[in-house]
């Protein structure tokens, strides 16, 4: 009977032992991942804290670079390069455009159109990786929008200077273009261009720098002439404008009827 109790016993102070233990190893796991659920931004994700070594690594799901085979270069828009952060190395822009069926549709004049959004993905080169820099996922229309009497205007985008240039053409009735440049972790707008036109007679243009905060207007004087040998007579406007806040790349909604 004393052997049985001291077998009991034994038996129990063990069981005890091997609970501490467990109850032990399983707060330090609490604990670390608490440690690591603070350390750890709310807003942080896998994208935005690692670099990626191919730019199309960076297109999200449901979308595909928009390959457009003219304006630019003859490679498309997947080939838009230039250095954005004064470094040295050639960083990437991608035009992305949504994969989304019901919108293609069936136009009964125009045939078949593709009507998916359009967006924007800048890119840093950081030498064996890329860092992103600003992205957009649909912030411009397709390019088969219905122009109405005219045709739709045609999208163009180019790094110059180390500024990225957004630009949109309407032929012979103008263009407007926007300037960004990279600063305080997004591309902020620090520019803004337009140029009306009726035919080949110049009516206006509007020259904006948000960082001077300064706005130059040029109206054509001599806008109603319809002769042949019309003569461009500019009178020039400066003023001084309100900036609240610098726009960001990445903020912006939609181009379409995005006017200063």
């Amino acid at each position: 009977m004393k052997k049985v109790f001291i077998f009991l016993t034994l038996t129990f102070v063990l069981q005890s032992c091997k609970n501490e233990k467990q109850k032990s190893t399983e707060n330090k796991s609490t604990k670390s991942q608490k440690t690591e659920q603070i350390n750890t931004p709310v807003n942080q994700s896998p994208e935005s804290t690692e670099g990626k070594k191919n730019p199309s690594d960076f297109v999200p799901e449901g979308y595909v670079i928009n390959k457009y085979e003219g304006g630019i270069s003859a490679a498309g828009w997947d080939e838009i390069k230039g250095d954005l952060n004064k470094d040295g190395l050639e960083d990437v822009v991608l035009i992305i455009k949504g994969t989304d069926k019901s919108k293609i549709i069936q136009d009964e004049n125009r045939g078949k159109l593709d009507r998916n959004r359009r967006g924007i993905i800048v890119l840093l080169n950081k030498g064996n990786y890329y860092e992103l820099a600003s992205k957009n996922y649909s912030c411009f229309s397709s390019e088969n929008e219905d122009g109405g009497v005219y045709f739709a205007p045609e999208l163009n985008v180019s790094i110059e200077k180390g500024n990225l240039h957004i630009n949109y053409g309407h032929g012979r009735y103008g263009n407007w273009s926007y300037t960004f440049r990279y600063q305080n972790g997004d591309m902020e707008l620090i520019g803004y261009d337009s140029y009306s036109s009726r035919g080949p007679v110049p009516q206006y243009e509007v020259s904006i720098n948000f960082l001077t905060k300064k706005k130059l207007t040029k109206d054509n004087l001599n806008k109603d002439d319809d002769g042949n040998n019309y003569e461009v007579n500019y009178k020039d406007t400066w003023e001084t404008i309100k900036v609240n806040k610098i726009i960001k790349l990445s903020e912006i909604e939609d181009f379409d009827g995005f006017y200063f």
